[in-house]
């Protein structure tokens, strides 16, 4: 029986790439992550994009500190500001550079605040609705049989559902509320990672590696989640970044149809609704600057993940 080497990924120290058994030289993981940034930084749109989404995560975020009034204290609301256009100066005495709108409320405040609701909602929906697609995509993989065939009905029958429909009929059905919205865009989208996961990890449950590991006394969940899941998280990267797009365009939706967020929390997508009545009036920017920082933030994670889904693509690799 010939000898057989096995080669193992040795990380050093400086993060240099090292050699195996074998003599074969082996990325170590910080020189994987060097070499994704280098071919990330070869789109110079994806580059100011990325720093375009830290710029706008650190301003929502900060929007308590660095926004010049809390929009929503309805103590610190002057009425005899409402409707004032971009660059006046308010009875607070600093300048309301994107105006206000008809309660007197500062609208680079509002936006600032509801930018935060916005990351906030399409994070934890991304991330939760990732954990589930992959809970459902693996479990279908590798055990296959019946328990695929329920599944992946079941996944094709959400598919075929468009998402705000679906998340239309929850947030009707639980009410309003950020724990509502969140879980509402988890269950409309947790059918795209168990979709993506399940057919990625269908290609690796066939290898020899994944033959291997279930041919030993080790139990199925370190083999799917040591072996079998490393080896489909890069089609997942680049679904999360979409899908975090998707659930902060239709948390603004379901706000501007009015299901959405209450009118005491901060929405982009209440923001445009409430400006909407007045886009045939001299007052447009009560619609217009909210729908202009939701269209840079959807669009700028969309180029950042177009990049990765470059960058992660094996047919793309040097």
């Amino acid at each position: 029986m010939p000898d057989v080497s096995i080669d193992h990924d040795t990380l050093s120290p400086d993060g240099a790439t090292s050699t195996t058994a074998s003599g074969a030289p082996v990325q170590t993981r910080a020189a994987r992550l060097r070499a994704f940034w280098s071919d990330f930084c070869r789109a110079p749109v994806a580059v100011v994009s990325l720093i375009v989404i830290i710029l706008l995560a650190v301003v929502s975020f900060g929007a308590p500190w660095v926004s010049p009034q809390d929009p929503y204290d309805m103590a610190s609301l002057d009425w005899m500001d409402a409707f004032l256009k971009p660059g006046s100066v308010g009875a607070g005495g600093y300048t309301h550079w994107l105006g206000t709108d008809n309660v007197g409320r500062d609208m680079l405040s509002a936006i600032f605040y509801g930018l935060r609701t916005s990351f906030v909602i399409g994070l934890s929906a991304g991330v939760l609705a990732l954990a589930l697609g992959i809970c459902v995509g693996l479990s279908a993989a590798y055990f296959g049989g019946r328990l695929e065939s329920l599944l992946m009905r079941i996944i094709d029958l959400q598919l075929s559902m468009p998402a705000i429909l679906l998340a239309l009929v929850l947030v009707a059905m639980m009410g309003q509320g950020v724990g509502q919205i969140i879980l509402a865009l988890v269950v409309a989208q947790y059918a795209y990672f168990a979709r993506t996961t399940h057919g990625a990890a269908t290609v690796e449950r066939g290898k020899d590696y994944i033959e291997a590991a279930r041919s030993t006394p080790l139990p199925a969940r370190r083999v799917v989640f040591r072996h079998l899941l490393p080896n489909v998280l890069p089609p997942l990267i680049v679904v999360a970044t979409v899908q975090v797009a998707s659930a902060i365009a239709l948390e603004a939706t379901l706000s501007f149809l009015g299901v959405g967020l209450p009118l005491t929390e901060p929405s982009l997508g209440s923001l445009i609704s409430n400006g909407f009545k007045y886009i045939h009036t001299d007052r447009t920017w009560l619609s217009i600057y909210p729908g202009v920082f939701l269209m840079i933030t959807v669009v700028a994670i969309n180029l950042v993940g177009d990049q990765v889904r470059h960058v992660l693509d094996p047919r793309n690799q040097r």
